[in-house]
């Protein structure tokens, strides 16, 4: 018997954006480099390999986000239990939007996210540079 989805990524989505904040990726780059802001990039490692990074943006893939929010979990970042805003992005605005609305269920906050993601930051100019994975 074929599966029915009853909620689709698009309804997904849209939930997520009508509970966090949305950034224009203009309004995005006024934030790049702020002691007080975290830009999460949630691309797959293939993505930043073949369109590069924001520079000084923090990786963390879409897989391992819970993860490494959550400080009881033997993955936790501590990156994510510090006092600053977290402003998530992807290619284009979809999984950041899940990304960002799933950090903002879990106690994150202040969260947003790009709209556009990565795509648009490079449309408005934003800084990109190459990617270098990190060995071992």
């Amino acid at each position: 018997m074929p599966q029915t989805i009853t909620r689709g990524y698009r309804t997904l989505v849209d939930e997520a954006n009508a509970k966090i904040e949305t950034l224009p990726a203009e309004e995005a780059l006024k934030l790049h480099g702020r002691d007080d802001v975290v830009l999460v990039d949630i691309r797959d490692p293939r993505e930043l390999e073949r369109d590069g990074r924001v520079p000084g943006a923090f990786h963390c893939t879409r897989g391992m986000l819970e993860f490494w929010i959550d400080p009881d979990s033997p993955y936790h970042k501590p990156i994510f239990a510090q006092d600053k805003r977290f402003v998530f992005f992807c290619a284009g605005g979809m999984r950041s939007a899940l990304a960002a609305a799933t950090a903002h269920d879990m106690g994150l906050k202040p969260v947003a996210h790009i709209e556009g993601g990565f795509g648009a930051w490079k449309k408005a100019g934003g800084p990109v540079e190459a990617w270098t994975p990190k060995k071992g």
